[in-house]
């Protein structure tokens, strides 16, 4: 028989309070319960949390798997610390360095009509008549070995229609 920590809805409409409770899987979320070992009263303030620290311990010894609700539940109540030490949590074990607003998105579409010309500009190739100034940044460094296909492949002919020289 599966079964899983959940949350169980009580209370009159638009004041609800919740039962953590261990049921089977297949019974409705409001419905039949093996056992009920605490209580959530989320309008209260603060919200009030009462879980039964060793029988929460217990069915969680043996498998129960909470659900995301009450699994955050637990780790607000330190219940989940105890069970699982050192385990760092769904937000921070998946948090990675996310950029600031600013640098996700522009906020205007000014600056976004700018930063969608900015890739276009750099993707174009410079003039041929630039010289070197135009040809310094498109060089590989100068301990890499370049053969003389490769730089056959890369240049590019005149723009007055003659002939490059090989």
């Amino acid at each position: 028989m599966a079964v899983k920590m959940r949350l169980r809805r009580e209370g009159k409409r638009k004041q609800p309070f919740y039962r953590v409770v261990v049921a089977d899987v297949r019974s409705p979320r409001d419905g039949r319960f093996i056992e009920d070992i605490g209580y959530y009263q989320p309008l209260r303030e603060p919200s009030e949390i009462t879980i039964d620290r060793d029988r929460a311990l217990y069915w969680l010894g043996q498998g129960v798997q909470p659900s995301d609700a009450v699994r955050q539940l637990l780790r607000v109540t330190g219940i989940w610390e105890e069970f699982r030490p050192g385990d760092p949590g769904k937000q921070r074990a998946t948090a990675a360095p996310t950029p600031s607003r600013a640098a996700a998105a522009p906020q205007t579409p000014t600056e976004r009509a700018v930063e969608a010309e900015a890739p276009a500009v750099e993707a174009e190739a410079p003039p041929a008549d630039q010289g070197d100034a135009a040809g310094v940044a498109d060089m590989p460094p100068a301990d890499a070995a370049v053969s003389d296909e490769s730089v056959e492949a890369t240049a590019t002919p005149a723009e007055d229609g003659e002939e490059p020289s090989t």
